[in-house]
């Protein structure tokens, strides 16, 4: 079988399998909450989410494929449950999902198509590269999930964007405890190397992505 037509296939069943577990509990809190006027900020940060969350997926999946390393892929799936999740917001609003392509790389958004060729560039000459891509990413999405929090006072989008950063939280601890078995580390790009030394602090989220 083909690598590409592999890899397509994994990408279904990552989206079916992700609808199992976590999503329905907190896609049923999403429904319960009240439908709210959004300015243009929260729509715009949802659609950047939706498709940031496809950056990780996309980058995760082309890692595992390459290094076989089952992080990739677990976390793979992970976010896959991210972008269900925005999705459900997507859908409550009817705004309509940048997403018309699950095919891995491509992206309505350029700056996210073109981070997505960077990042796998980075991540091609050795595991300890490709485990640094990873936490890069988990570090540019608490970035900028806290700064879409700053700029919502939705009750349904701040729940989504919590429930996301404590995912993305749970990951780049994965990700550093995978670069001290290398005896590598990462240096924060995004968020401050003191907040990212308070993640590592702190123990897991306990939630389901």
């Amino acid at each position: 079988m083909e690598k590409n037509m592999l890899v397509g296939i994994i990408v279904l069943l990552l989206i079916v399998v992700s609808f199992a577990g976590g999503f329905y509990n907190i896609g049923k809190e999403i429904s319960n909450l009240p439908v709210e006027t959004l300015s243009a900020s929260e729509t715009n940060g949802l659609l950047q989410m939706r498709e940031e969350e496809k950056l990780a997926r996309d980058v995760y999946l082309t890692l595992y494929d390459t290094w076989g390393i089952q992080i990739f892929y677990n976390i793979a799936r992970a976010e896959q449950i991210h972008m269900n999740i925005i999705k459900s917001i997507l859908d409550k609003y009817d705004i309509q999902d940048p997403i018309t392509d699950y095919t891995i790389g491509v992206f309505n958004n350029e700056k996210l198509e073109k981070l997505y060729f960077d990042l796998i560039a980075e991540s091609k000459n050795s595991v300890i590269d490709a485990l640094k891509v990873g936490a890069e990413i988990e570090d540019l999405d608490i970035y900028d999930l806290d700064m879409f929090l700053k700029e919502t006072d939705n009750q349904d989008i701040k729940l989504v964007y919590n429930n996301l950063k404590s995912g993305s939280e749970n990951h780049m601890r994965a990700f550093m405890s995978q670069l001290d078995r290398y005896n590598a580390t990462y240096t924060a790009r995004y968020i401050t190397n003191d907040k990212l030394q308070k993640i590592l602090n702190e123990k897991n989220n306990d939630i389901d992505n």
